[in-house]
């Protein structure tokens, strides 16, 4: 059975369709939320707490083929709202996930860990979502809800100010 079929089921209180809708989501959606926390205990929660804000709420999804990108969405504000209640910084986990970071040296993966860690919010996210989950503009653009131009920005504002941090610390 197709996502949208299933969606539409779980909109009319499917309550299988809706849990095998999680079932294929559920992975991602820890994989971001810890990206996020930091912490498993914590990003079990917060994605536990995303399962029942769409359980309530998938009625309001509109269009059943963005069920990926909404139920995103919703992790990304309830990790958000985590991250403000508990007065935390916003921590992540770049160093030996990606293959592509496989040839830098563990100083330069720190490096760049570091420098990822001190850019605001609104970079930080853009920067995880091109860089670490390989998704394009236009689905960032989906999930945070604003144009592609923006994404872009942020994008290059995140990279060159990247550039600059790491340039400081080779000096």
């Amino acid at each position: 059975m197709s996502i949208e079929k299933k969606v539409k089921k779980a909109k009319r209180g499917n309550e299988k369709a809706f849990q095998e809708l999680i079932e294929l989501e559920k992975n991602k959606l820890f994989r971001i939320a810890y990206l996020y926390v930091k912490n498993e205990a914590d990003a079990l929660d917060v994605v536990q707490d995303t399962i029942y804000k769409a359980f309530i709420s998938i009625k309001r999804l509109k269009d059943p083929s963005y069920f990926s990108t909404w139920i995103s969405r919703i992790l990304i504000n309830t990790c958000l709202d985590f991250i403000k209640k508990n007065n935390r910084v916003m921590p992540i986990g770049i160093v030996n996930k990606k293959p592509h970071h496989e040839s830098l040296p563990l100083e330069d993966k720190l490096d760049l860990v570091g420098a990822i860690e001190r850019l605001e919010i609104q970079y930080k996210t853009v920067i995880i979502f091109r860089y670490y989950k390989d998704l394009s503009i236009k689905q960032i653009a989906e999930i945070l809800e604003c144009p592609e131009g923006t994404v872009k920005t942020r994008l290059h504002r995140a990279v060159h100010q990247l550039k600059l941090d790491l340039k400081e610390e080779c000096l």
